[in-house]
């Protein structure tokens, strides 16, 4: 469950760091850290659903 965590915390930073790039119209950032979270939130949900399914 700690990789969980730790990938479910860095997917989040990595999105605030998209939505502040955004904002500021750094666009080439934005879009790296944009696919850098959706990595981490993707890699965070199938752990996830791992362990779901090795609990039940």
């Amino acid at each position: 469950m700690r990789h969980f965590y730790f990938r479910l915390i860095l997917g989040m930073v990595w999105l605030t760091a998209a939505a502040v790039s955004a904002v500021k119209a750094n666009l080439s950032s934005a879009a790296l850290y944009a696919a850098l979270s959706i990595v981490f939130l993707w890699s965070a949900y199938s752990t996830w659903e791992k362990d779901k399914d090795g609990r039940g």
